[in-house]
C-alpha cells in the first residue's frame, strides 16, 4: 500500500512538471507572438554602475514602480491632471473617461505584453493605472507648454517629473498614450499630433542642442513608448553605413592631438550624432601643413545627461533597434581617458562641461559603457582612417616627440635649458679654438 502511495505520489509530480513546461512553452509563444517586452527592470550588472540613473525620484508612471514608498506622496497628485485635463476635453468628462478606459480595456492584453516583469495587477488595476499615468503625462506636458495660469507642481520638482519620463523602468506604452490623447487634447487642439505634443520635453533630453533630426517626427509614427520617442530623434534620417562588427582601437584625444589631429564641432542634417574625419586635400605638402579635422557632435554633459544617455543604452541593448547611442558613447570613451582628454575638448567646442570638474566628465564618460556589450560600431570607417594617419611616420613621430619633451612643464624647461647648453658650449668651443689659433679667421 505503501508503495503504491509512492508510486502514484511520483506520477502525478511527473504530471505536475510535464503541464509546468508545456505552460512555459504557451507563455513563451504569447511572448513570441507579441514581440520583445520594452519595459522592464533594467539588469542588476548594469543598474548597480548607477542607480539614481534608473529610479524614479518624484512620480511612478506604469506598474513597475507603483510600490515604491518615496513615490507615494504624487500618486494623490495625479488625479488633479486627471481631472484637469477631462475639464478641457470637452462639456462631458465623465463619457470622456469611459471613452478612455473602453479604449484601454480593449488593448489591455497588449499592454501587458509590453512588460517584462510578472504582473501583480488585475487587468481592472492595469486599466486604471494606464489611464491616470497617460491623462497625467498628456496634462503635465500641455501645462509645460503654456503660459497660462498657474503650473499646479513646484517649479523645484518639475525638472525631476520630466527625468522621471524618461526611464526605462518608468513607461507605459506609446499606443495608450496615442489613444488617451486622441480622446482629450485632440478635442480642444485638433490641429495637432501627438508627436508635436511631447515633442516639449526633447529640448531637455537633447544634449545635442540644435543638431536634433527633428524631422524624424512623423503624424503616423508609432514607438515603443517616450524613451523609444527620443531615441528616434537619435537616429539617422537617411541610411548610413553599416556598423562593424570589429571592436575598434583605442586613440586616445591628446595623443591625437599630438599627432596632429584637429577637433571641430559637427552638425549634421542627417544624424545629431555623426562624426567624420577631415583628410587633406593635397597629402604632398609637408605633414604640419596637412593636419586632418575630426569633426564631432557638440554634446553638453550635465547632470542630467547620464540618466540620458544610460536609459537610451539600455533600451538599445534590450531592443531590435539600432546600437547607435552606444556607438556613440563607446567612441567618446576610447577618445577620453584623462581630465587633459576633456580639456582638449571643451577647448575645441566639442563638450560643453556643466560639471564641476573635467574628472567628473571623465568618470561618467568612462562608466557608462561599463559592462555594455558593442554590437555596432558606426564611426568603424573614420577610425580606420585615423589609425592610418597615426601610425603613419610624421604624426607617430610627432607625437613620441611631444609626449617625451612637451608632455609637462618641467620636460620643456629641462629641453630648453639642454639646447642653451649646447649652445654656450658651441659658442665657448668656437672662442676657445680662436683664442688657442689667432691666425684663423672666421668668414662671415
Amino acid at each position: 500500500m505503501a508503495t503504491s502511495d509512492l508510486e502514484l505520489g511520483a506520477g502525478d509530480s511527473l504530471c505536475h512538471s510535464v503541464q509546468f513546461l508545456l505552460d512555459c512553452k504557451e507563455k513563451g509563444r504569447k511572448l513570441g507572438n507579441h514581440g520583445l517586452a520594452s519595459i522592464f527592470m533594467v539588469p542588476r550588472v548594469c543598474r548597480d554602475h548607477s542607480p539614481s540613473s534608473f529610479n524614479p525620484r518624484v512620480v511612478s508612471i506604469g506598474p513597475l514602480h507603483r510600490q515604491d514608498k518615496n513615490l507615494q506622496e504624487f500618486e494623490v497628485q495625479k488625479t488633479t491632471y486627471l481631472h484637469h485635463l477631462l475639464d478641457l476635453s470637452g462639456c462631458n468628462p465623465e463619457k470622456t473617461l469611459q471613452e478612455c478606459v473602453h479604449k484601454v480595456s480593449r488593448k489591455i492584453e497588449l499592454v501587458k505584453a509590453c512588460y517584462a516583469e510578472s504582473m501583480i495587477y488585475n487587468d481592472e488595476e492595469l486599466v486604471r493605472m494606464m489611464v491616470i499615468d497617460a491623462c497625467f503625462i498628456l496634462d503635465f506636458i500641455h501645462l509645460l507648454s503654456e503660459d497660462d495660469g498657474p503650473f499646479p507642481v513646484s517649479m523645484l520638482i518639475a525638472p525631476s517629473i520630466v527625468n522621471d519620463m524618461v526611464l526605462i523602468e518608468n513607461q507605459i506604452p506609446f499606443f495608450v498614450l496615442k489613444d488617451i490623447f486622441e480622446s482629450t487634447i485632440l478635442q480642444f487642439k485638433p490641429k495637432t499630433s501627438l508627436t508635436n505634443h511631447i515633442k516639449i520635453l526633447l529640448k531637455h533630453y537633447n544634449i545635442f542642442g540644435a543638431n536634433l533630426v527633428q524631422r524624424n517626427f512623423k503624424l503616423d509614427t508609432t514607438h515603443d513608448h517616450i524613451l523609444g520617442f527620443l531615441h528616434k530623434c537619435f537616429q539617422p534620417l537617411h541610411d548610413i553605413p553599416t556598423g562593424s562588427r570589429t571592436h575598434p582601437k583605442r586613440h586616445v584625444t591628446m595623443d591625437l592631438d599630438r599627432a596632429g589631429v584637429n577637433f571641430r564641432p559637427n552638425e549634421d542634417a542627417n544624424w545629431a550624432m555623426a562624426m567624420k574625419l577631415e583628410l587633406p586635400r593635397f597629402s604632398c605638402f609637408p605633414w604640419f601643413w596637412c593636419k586632418p579635422t575630426l569633426r564631432m557632435p557638440k554634446v553638453t554633459l550635465n547632470d542630467d545627461s547620464e540618466p540620458v544617455l544610460r536609459n537610451l543604452i539600455i533600451y538599445e541593448q534590450s531592443s531590435l533597434v539600432p546600437n547607435y547611442v552606444t556607438s556613440y558613447v563607446c567612441a567618446m570613451d576610447m577618445l577620453i581617458d584623462t581630465p587633459d582628454d576633456v580639456a582638449k575638448l571643451v577647448k575645441s567646442g566639442v563638450i560643453a562641461n556643466k560639471l564641476c570638474s573635467n574628472e567628473k566628465a571623465v568618470n561618467m564618460i568612462n562608466s557608462v559603457c561599463k559592462d555594455v556589450a558593442l554590437l555596432e560600431f558606426f564611426y568603424h570607417e573614420e577610425w580606420q582612417e585615423l589609425d592610418v594617419y597615426y601610425n603613419s611616420y610624421w604624426p607617430n613621430a610627432a607625437a613620441g616627440l611631444k609626449r617625451t619633451y612637451f608632455s609637462s612643464p618641467w620636460n620643456m624647461i629641462a629641453l630648453f635649458a639642454g639646447i642653451v647648453l649646447f649652445v654656450l658650449t658651441v659658442v665657448q668651443t668656437i672662442f676657445t679654438i680662436k683664442a688657442a689659433n689667432p691666425m684663423i679667421v672666421i668668414k662671415h
